[in-house]
């Protein structure tokens, strides 16, 4: 059987570089303990290459890290998150129960669905339970706890993009994952900080020993 390893799927820049933030933050932060995959097909069924899905991000704890072509699940277990960034194209709730019954099928134990242009709500969350997807009630901040990763979702705001999902360390989301160029910037700016901090130390005892 053939299974192909990939597709032309409409998909608009916002959506790819929202994709690729969060697919950056996870894989420099998980990438040696867990398989994390991006905007590849995902197929469940040895059988049948038409049962398949293809999450913008998907991880399994656990796994060895590699680069794959497409994941199929009898080979590397079913991932234990799996995310969907929603485009203008798949924003029906038809399809949103589509993609359920096979995120469902394909036994992924946690499914992620953001909306960028939901204003209120954009994240809705899923738990699998007795081989059904069960919504998540979102009304406390530890249901954003994802349980697999040990780490929060969260929305915050880009300057060029809007609204994004990202996974934090804390239920307020203020310790985001950084992608590898934002951790460099961080520490850019740490480092400058921290050499502005220490001339004006130098100069305020430089001012003390003129006075004595």
């Amino acid at each position: 059987l053939d299974f192909p390893t990939g597709a032309d799927v409409p998909a608009s820049g916002r959506h790819k570089e929202l994709l690729v933030l969060l697919w950056q933050s996870v894989q420099a932060e998980l990438g040696n303990r867990a398989l994390v995959a991006s905007d590849m097909f995902l197929y469940w069924d040895p059988t049948d290459p038409k049962r398949c899905l293809a999450p913008d991000l998907a991880v399994r704890i656990g796994a060895p890290a590699e680069t794959l072509e497409c994941w199929k699940t009898w080979e590397r277990g079913a991932p234990h998150v799996g995310v969907e960034i929603v485009s203008r194209w798949d924003r029906s709730e038809t399809r949103l129960e589509k993609t359920l019954e096979r995120y469902c099928q394909a036994g992924i134990l946690e499914v992620v669905r953001f909306d960028p242009e939901r204003q209120t709500s954009p994240v809705r969350l899923w738990d699998l339970f007795d081989g059904d997807l069960v919504e998540r009630d979102l009304g406390d901040p530890e249901a954003y706890r994802c349980d697999a990763l040990a780490l929060y979702w969260c929305v915050r705001q880009h300057p060029r993009f809007g609204p994004m999902l990202r996974l934090a360390r804390d239920a307020k989301g203020e310790r985001v994952l950084p992608t590898p160029w934002e951790a460099e910037d961080a520490a850019v700016a740490a480092k400058d900080i921290a050499l502005a901090e220490l001339a004006a130390a130098r100069a305020r005892i430089a001012e003390l020993e003129k006075g004595r």
